[in-house]
């Protein structure tokens, strides 16, 4: 049986779906196919890298993408993690499932270095809720 081939899709792939992709790698193992993109291509986000890398996942190799329609082809599920992604997004395929499961975006948020931090820290807990989610829909099929 051929996995199920799942994209996490954001503004900028820079945090939320970046942090997806490496949640999903992490926790579905070899049950899927997994990609992330954005809207727009904002390039990687060291806060994003960091916050991840103290729960002993490494995003540092992924890449920020920006979507195109080869990727929307070869998608069975998509994930959107904002509403400008959900938005914005180009026409997909009618095989595809989309679902909404809007975040805020943490590289967004202003205040002293320490708050920044937890802001990232509390996004990395809501995509790790976002993908167990994902995961679990995928597992019961």
């Amino acid at each position: 049986m051929e996995k199920m081939r799942v994209m996490f899709l954001c503004t900028g792939n820079a945090c939320r779906s970046q942090m997806a992709e490496g949640w999903a790698r992490e926790m579905a193992g070899d049950l899927i196919s997994i990609k992330s993109a954005g809207i727009e291509n904002h390039g990687k986000n060291k806060r994003a890298i960091a916050a991840m890398a103290e729960v002993g996942i490494d995003i540092s190799q992924q890449e920020s993408i920006r979507v195109n329609g080869e990727m929307l082809e070869w998608t069975d599920l998509l994930v959107t993690l904002c509403d400008n992604a959900e938005e914005q997004c180009p026409v997909i395929s009618p095989h595809t499932i989309k679902l909404h499961l809007p975040l805020t975006d943490p590289a967004k948020i202003k205040g002293s270095e320490e708050e920044i931090v937890a802001e990232f820290r509390e996004a990395r807990a809501k995509v790790k809720e976002r993908v167990e989610f994902v995961i679990s829909q995928l597992d019961s099929k």
